[in-house]
């Protein structure tokens, strides 16, 4: 007989696993997917053109919340936690609630969920989200690049609209975003690349968006979302840590097993860092990863005019994952601004409105700054609103991306970003190692 499985996530790593663990496994039916962290992700299915011919009639999405209901109903043979960037202690406080209906709980099996590639696959992941993986991405594409080699990104799942025309999705130009209708969450990430002339990737299917991705790649450089650990098998993994949360390395998952396993351990912002805090990770990465090469990075903020904001009453937009769930409590925006001698950072919320608002309800250890939410048509004229409201001088926007071919801004605005700096050779060198030979090099 199968055993009935109920899978937990967020629309993106808890359908890579079911595409490769279960899809076709007439041992295991799969009754339901929950779905959290994402506004508007539940109340929908997994079509069947993606669940495959033992599911004809999809399977369905529904918000966490009822998980209790599914444990009761005396159904479910055991849950499977599928979606990232949470700590220990929440695991540990969704296996009691599993265990204690008497329901098998565990974390999803990530070597069995790791695709293999014909080409090199880097990959890049964190320990937390908003570590700053982005800027190390586009570092190692730019060496690539030098090398020669053409490289092709495939971007953590973001699939949030309709599955089934999102199973494969390619993107080179900024008529792919629109054609795509991306929300800004997507942009954030695909925008970047983009604009330094490599394709991304992204979708459901990533066993098909592998093969497709391999038929124009020399070499596939997997950029993470979250804190999650790749779904393709990396011949070089680099795992980027923030001191700016010492600790975290060892206390979020799946985080840890990046911090763990990784070839490479690169701490950035330490420019930006209290140096105790860059020792403690440091040390940690000693002791837990012995064998991976240790990178030290300095990520300089990009700030067009730093007088602009000398005394000035402002307001920051921060990436909107960083400082949700992410919990940072400031980004490059925040750091700008203290940094230039802002008179004031004004609080947006009192001016915050529709699912702005509900954001900040949800997380309420938002500071002052304003997270650029969009993950639908909605947010996005919530916050723009937002912003158009708030009574200020200047608005630091320190996103990816470009948000003004988004929203609209009605008073002066100001892009803040940062890079990677290249301190030395040691991470082209051990990038060029891994292609040249094609296989995986140790650190």
């Amino acid at each position: 007989m199968s055993r009935n499985v109920l899978i937990m996530g967020a629309a993106g790593r808890d359908f890579h696993v079911f595409n490769c663990m279960y899809r076709d496994n007439e041992d295991v039916n799969v009754i339901a997917f929950t779905a959290t962290q994402i506004p508007h992700i539940e109340d929908r299915r997994y079509p069947p053109e993606l669940a495959g011919a033992l599911y004809p009639d999809g399977i369905p999405i529904v918000p966490e919340e009822e998980l209790e209901r599914y444990l009761a109903s005396g159904d479910v043979d055991e849950v499977i936690f599928a979606y990232s960037d949470v700590s220990n202690d929440y695991i540990k406080n969704k296996r009691a609630q599993v265990e204690g209906k008497g329901v098998a709980f565990s974390t999803f099996d990530i070597e069995a969920s790791m695709l293999s590639s014909k080409k090199p696959v880097i990959a890049i992941t964190a320990v937390r989200t908003g570590c700053g993986k982005s800027q190390v991405s586009r570092r190692i594409t730019d060496i690539l690049r030098d090398l020669g080699l053409k490289t092709v990104a495939i971007r953590h799942p973001m699939p949030y609209g309709d599955l089934a025309a999102q199973s494969v999705q390619r993107f080179a130009s900024y008529d792919d975003l629109k054609s795509h209708d991306c929300t800004i969450e997507e942009r954030e990430e695909y925008e970047p690349h983009i604009a330094n002339g490599v394709v991304v990737y992204a979708g459901v299917d990533y066993g098909a968006i592998l093969a497709k991705a391999e038929e124009e790649a020399d070499v596939i450089v997997w950029d993470g979302g979250n804190n999650d650990t790749p779904f393709y098998k990396p011949d070089l993994w680099i795992c980027v840590a923030d001191p700016h949360r010492p600790g975290d390395e060892l206390g979020y998952f799946p985080g840890t097993a990046n911090f763990r396993h990784a070839d490479v351990i690169l701490i950035g912002k330490v420019g930006h860092a209290d140096p105790a805090a860059v020792e403690l990770v440091r040390g940690n990465a000693r002791r837990i990863n012995p064998s991976a090469t240790v990178l030290l990075r300095e990520s300089p903020l990009e700030i067009p005019d730093p007088d602009a904001i000398t005394g000035k009453r402002v307001l920051v937009i921060e990436d909107g994952p960083t400082t949700t769930h992410g919990g940072m409590p400031y980004g490059a925006g925040i750091m700008a601004a203290t940094t230039c001698g802002v008179g004031e950072l004004v609080d947006p919320r009192p001016y915050a409105i529709g699912e702005i608002a509900e954001t900040y309800d949800k997380y309420p250890n938002i500071g002052d700054l304003l997270p650029a939410m969009g993950y639908g048509d909605k947010q996005i004229q919530d916050l723009e609103t937002t912003v158009n409201a708030v009574d200020c001088d200047l608005v630091l926007v320190a996103t990816p991306i470009d948000l003004t071919r988004l929203i609209e801004i009605d008073k002066p605005s100001m892009r803040i970003g940062y890079s990677l700096k290249p301190v030395d050779g040691q991470l082209a060198e051990l990038v060029s190692e891994t292609v040249r030979s094609g296989g995986h090099v140790a650190a």
